[in-house]
């Protein structure tokens, strides 16, 4: 058991790490509330200290406010449609034995590790560019003209570029949960002449219930400040087609030059996201103590 002096010096030599943790995320979040109750607009040379709730009134009763909601929601609800249901295939096809099973694992994990911007990039040039990419290509071979899948459908490739990056971490999580399950249910199961698809719906899939609620958690509160993807690939367009919540923050503030606007926007954005974390930790959360 730890001592009145043990517990006391482990909270003196971590008590340096919390204060810079606080300040770090304290001061910007002071200063973000400073400047939404405010007019500040840097190129009009505009700075009016207090205007109370106009910048939050011009925000939430903008056009683009809803329209952004909607696409943040449908696009965190699309990935995670994919990546779950693309993990769980995945990780029972990475449990059984193949040849080169460690190789394999390690080039369908390997996404994951890299960087937002970069996998954008690949993707817009590699696979989207509608002159030299890899679907335009194909569909030159097959006699039909080459599709712009980030103007005409820029909602969609963002959900598909996003999906990539995040399959991986489902399919470790849900290849993780795959290998904890008893050989021995399978098999009495199979024993018993329960179809392969009976004994995924009955055993395989109630087993993976937890893993999927820790997928769901950890990657709806990522998946709601996408960001890097939009910039480098549709730039929220083409409109507002692709404008999330969180770019919708970025133009208000870096682009149209409203930091006062910007930064009530980004206010919202953190009361919404703190709503649907604690939702989550309320409603699907209890998952995990069962």
């Amino acid at each position: 058991m730890a001592t009145e002096h043990s517990r006391s010096s482990a909270r003196l030599m971590i008590a340096p790490a919390v204060f810079v943790l606080l300040v770090w995320m304290l001061v910007p979040l002071i200063m973000t509330l400073y400047f939404s109750f405010a007019d500040y607009r840097p190129l009009r040379a505009t700075f009016e200290t207090w205007i109370g709730f106009d910048n939050y009134a011009s925000f939430l009763t903008s056009s683009s406010f809803l329209s952004s909601i909607g696409t943040t929601l449908w696009m965190v609800g699309s990935i995670l449609m994919i990546t779950i249901v693309g993990g769980v295939l995945l990780a029972l096809l990475l449990d059984r034995p193949m040849f080169g099973q460690g190789i394999v694992r390690i080039l369908v994990i390997a996404p994951f590790f890299v960087m937002p911007t970069v996998s954008a990039l690949v993707w817009k040039n590699m696979f989207f560019n509608v002159d030299n990419g890899l679907f335009s290509y194909l569909f030159k071979f097959f006699g039909a003209q080459p599709f712009d899948f980030l103007s005409q459908l820029p909602l969609f490739s963002i959900v598909v570029i996003v999906a990539w990056q995040w399959l991986p971490f489902a399919t470790l999580i849900l290849l993780t949960a795959v290998q904890s399950l008893s050989s021995e249910q399978l098999e009495a199961a199979e024993m018993d002449g329960a179809p392969a698809l009976s004994r995924f719906w009955y055993i395989i899939l109630p087993h993976l219930s937890r893993a999927i609620t820790v997928v769901i958690l950890i990657q709806t509160i990522f998946l709601l400040s996408v960001f890097a993807e939009i910039l480098v690939t549709t730039n929220g367009g083409p409109g507002v087609a692709s404008t999330n919540l969180t770019y919708l923050v970025y133009a208000r503030s870096l682009l149209n030059f409203d930091v006062g606007g910007g930064s009530a926007g980004g206010v919202v954005a953190i009361i919404l996201a703190n709503i649907v974390a604690i939702f989550l930790m309320r409603m699907i959360g209890k998952n995990l103590d069962a």
